[in-house]
């Protein structure tokens, strides 16, 4: 799946790699799609946690990239 915007967050320590998809998840569209590229290990437990928080939908995580869609709201 493509994503609407990239964010290369590797090597950034929590909580800044969540902080940068919060900000550019502001500035999509509902419905458009963030891929966050992240090495802190933290990150798969923050962005998930993040996504329920929020909203957002957590669409897919691996290696390192966590596909995320903005919410409808």
């Amino acid at each position: 799946m493509d994503a609407d915007l990239e964010i290369d967050a590797r090597g950034l320590r929590c909580p800044l790699p969540v902080l940068r998809a919060q900000r550019a998840l502001n500035g999509l569209a509902p419905g458009q799609t963030l891929r966050l590229l992240a090495d802190d290990p933290m990150a798969a437990i923050d962005l998930p946690h993040f996504c329920a928080e929020s909203g957002h939908r957590l669409v897919a995580a691996s290696d390192g990239a966590f596909l995320i869609r903005r919410s409808r709201s």
